[in-house]
């Protein structure tokens, strides 16, 4: 029997040993009971206890519309301004300029919308073919709705790796926007953002960053970034289904989305439509607050998010080296994940089976690894894999080693 895997520790600059227990983590998540190994994370995490008490119990308390008068009203306001704080601290950015939407897609489609007001005709976007297809085509729909031109940058398919000179030749004085990812959700390169964005600003245009794969795994900084906008999905780093949208409440002031005429003009509410899902926001402060308490430790929780995620990181980049290894090692398979920076994310190429074959063989064995292009098609189809795309490893804080071994003795098993 596969014994629990040693906790990975995180040497701070103060010295300061920082452990990670994987096993610990893992009981507060009722879903593994249920047997199963789980690299489907990229597509959706799995939820922790506290999570899923935090949406109960919002939905069970006295809670209304937003105000100061009634219990239930002050209820709803805590909540907002709680979460506006939580993903304020896990974005890096003022929560005064943190949006609440029903999904990254449908926040980014509207923001898409409103950002072309101000565009006209020989005007430029540039999009990546590394993305993501929500971070490229609302872009796409604003500009051919108002005549811009789409510029496209593209990646190595061998490497898997988008060079930020390569983005030189595409700017100029009628780009506007340049949408790129910070870690893509196909092959897990981790392109250098700080890079891009230097190029974006000096050719005095908006860097809107795609951070939903990245933020899974690595602590997410808007300034150290340097994007103008991030977007990112609490679903994918243990929380309820909805989309977050980032930036500088003064970046956000100029813009003036559609809404109704009775709704807030107040950055950020102009930009959330409807009465908010409380229960979605607590969720997602509950999420924030399960991943900055996997170390224990004292700090704020900007300290105790990094802290945290890095010991994370060092735990689930040890699991993917060595499954990586072991992988590579079975016959036909060949894995097109290979930039020099990215998440624990594999796609992998098995000759003569198809992606979605695998999936269901591996299905049967309790084993979670979806086939697919995962709304990547651009990336899918660049790398030659077409729309099937292919096997995609990814996985998350609570994998573990058997996990591991689960699933390369599953894959070697169907091999033979």
């Amino acid at each position: 029997m596969n014994q629990p895997a040693p906790p990975h520790t995180l040497s701070t600059e103060s010295t300061q040993t920082v452990t990670f227990d994987v096993e610990a983590f893992r009981s507060q998540f009722p879903s593994l009971q249920g047997g199963a190994a789980h690299f489907d994370g990229p597509g959706g995490s799995q939820t922790p206890t506290a999570v899923a008490d935090a949406v109960a119990r919002t939905l069970t308390s006295p809670i209304s519309n937003r105000g100061q008068v009634t219990q239930s009203e002050r209820n709803a306001d805590a909540i907002v301004l709680a979460f506006r704080s939580a993903m304020g601290h896990f974005l890096g950015v003022d929560p005064g300029g943190v949006v609440l939407g029903r999904s990254m897609t449908q926040l980014t489609m509207d923001l898409a919308r409103t950002i072309a007001q101000d565009w006209a005709p020989g005007d430029e976007v540039v999009v990546s073919r590394l993305d993501h297809d929500a971070n490229i085509r609302p872009w796409v729909i604003a500009a051919q709705g108002v005549g811009a031109v789409v510029r496209w940058v593209d990646f190595d398919p061998w490497t898997g790796e988008l060079d930020p000179t390569d983005l030189a030749p595409l700017l100029g004085a009628r780009t506007r926007l340049v949408a790129v990812t910070a870690a893509s959700n196909l092959i897990g390169t981790m392109p250098d953002v700080a890079a891009i964005a230097d190029r974006v600003h000096d050719a005095d245009a908006l860097l809107f960053v795609d951070a939903v794969h990245y933020a899974a795994h690595h602590r997410v900084d808007l300034r150290e970034l340097g994007a103008d906008v991030v977007a990112c999905s609490p679903y994918k780093f243990l929380g309820p289904h909805c989309g977050v949208l980032a930036a500088d409440p003064a970046l956000f002031e100029t813009l003036h989305p559609d809404k109704l005429l009775p709704s807030s003009e107040v950055v950020p509410e102009r930009f959330e439509l409807g009465t908010l899902p409380y229960e979605l926001m607590a969720g997602t402060t509950a999420a924030v607050e399960v991943i900055a308490g996997a170390v224990p430790g004292d700090g704020t929780l900007g300290t105790r998010l990094t802290r945290s995620m890095g010991a994370i990181a060092t735990h689930e980049d040890a699991l993917r080296v060595d499954i990586e290894q072991r992988l590579v090692a079975l016959p036909g398979v060949t894995c097109r994940s290979r930039a020099r920076r990215r998440t624990p994310t594999l796609l992998l190429e098995v000759d003569g089976h198809e992606p979605a074959a695998l999936h269901s063989a591996l299905g049967e064995r309790g084993v979670n690894a979806p086939g697919g292009s995962f709304y990547a098609v651009e990336a899918s189809r660049h790398l030659g894999l077409g729309a099937a795309g292919g096997l995609r490893v990814g996985l998350a804080p609570y994998t573990n080693a058997q996990d591991c071994d689960r699933l390369v003795g599953g894959l070697a098993e169907i091999l033979q």
